[in-house]
């Protein structure tokens, strides 16, 4: 959902840079930005310089999903930008396709497969990568996924039967490899990045909700913060249950997590995924506080009656839905009614029909 109060935050610059090409942030930071066939339609990805072991070369922070336009953004990386250089490591934030979906193909040097870099990640997100890249548990498409939107509510056949033809290759499709080791991130750890003088130590944050083990990257230095997906300008972070972990509640935890970022100055500069770089990160949460808490409002009040997530969705969102962000939208819509379904607020019930619906015991408020 759009961000009504950009008022409060701060854009340094105004225009991202095309596709193929990079801008300089700050000495020995580049910001590139690759396209996504989504309404959702670009990431912003890093590139940071760097030495490793005594070799210089270039460390990528996340990598666009796999496909010829990413790929050949890359490759005009690869012979200008890099200056003939390698990439010494990739780090992706989290396991979403525009995240991790080229990483395997950018740790081996593209499609001539110049050098051998290291991919970092957290533990939880490299295995949940892996393991829909090789097997596909059929969380966002595929049969079992259809079954579980029909259990919230998704009715139409057409729509369902839509769902079933993505099948469990979908992700495999955007992420068709995963390299097959990794060096691990944890919360707290330290990660040096730069050459010589310009060298910066980046504190590993992890956050939950959005994805299992997600990490952003912390410049105590420079007071700069990669957000990856947990903070995004413009638009409110995707925070939804889907058929993998159906009886999930990740809302709070998604809450949680953004307190770790009122830790840091006000004065940060957050680099997001999505959206243009800004400043007003103390804002950006308290926005993000205030948005959920409205939405759990409406969603409690709306379920004096019994709801599905399918009925939550017009609650939650105005604009009309493709079937990739309606996926989306009922996944998001069933965080919030978990979140009072767990919270003692709302009851669940399976009605005649197989379908979840929620309701508010007489009396419930917030």
């Amino acid at each position: 959902m759009a961000n009504t109060r950009e008022h409060e935050l701060t854009y340094p610059w105004s225009e991202p840079p095309p596709t193929g090409t990079a801008f300089r942030l700050r000495d020995g930071i580049h910001w590139i930005r690759m396209p996504l066939p989504f309404a959702l339609d670009h990431v912003n990805l890093w590139l940071l310089e760097d030495e490793i072991d005594g070799r210089r070369g270039w460390t990528a922070i996340d990598c666009g999903i796999s496909s010829e336009d990413t790929k050949a953004g890359w490759e005009r990386l690869f012979d200008t930008v890099l200056d003939g250089l390698p990439l010494l490591r990739v780090i992706a934030t989290h396991f979403h396709p525009d995240h991790l979906g080229l990483a395997d193909w950018l740790c081996r040097g593209g499609a001539r497969e110049r050098w051998r870099a290291r991919l970092w990640m957290t533990l939880g997100e490299y295995a949940f990568g892996r393991m829909l890249c090789e097997t596909s548990g059929g969380a966002v498409s595929g049969e079992r996924a259809a079954a579980h939107f029909a259990r919230h509510g998704l009715v139409d056949p057409a729509a369902l039967e839509q769902v079933r033809a993505r099948g469990d290759s979908y992700y495999p499709r955007l992420v068709p490899s995963v390299p097959g080791s990794f060096r691990r991130l944890r919360h707290g750890d330290e990660l040096a990045i730069g050459v010589g003088a310009r060298r910066r130590v980046f504190r590993v944050i992890v956050g939950f909700g959005h994805a299992p083990e997600h990490a952003t990257l912390y410049c105590d230095d420079e007071e700069l913060l990669v957000s990856g997906d947990m903070v995004l300008p413009r638009i409110s972070t995707n925070v939804s249950v889907f058929e993998i972990e159906s009886e999930g509640n990740p809302l709070p935890d998604y809450l949680r997590s953004l307190d770790h970022y009122l830790q840091l100055p006000a004065a940060t500069l957050v680099l997001p995924s999505h959206g243009l770089p800004f400043a007003g990160l103390h804002e950006r949460v308290g926005q993000q506080h205030a948005h959920h808490r409205e939405r759990l409002d409406a969603v409690l009040a709306a379920c004096a009656q019994p709801k599905s997530a399918m009925d939550v969705v017009p609650v939650l969102f105005t604009r009309k839905f493709d079937l990739h962000q309606m996926t989306f939208a009922i996944g998001e819509s069933l965080a919030h009614l978990h979140a009072l379904w767990h919270e003692g607020l709302l009851d669940r019930r399976l009605d005649g029909d197989g379908i979840y619906r929620f309701v508010a015991p007489s009396g419930a408020n917030r």
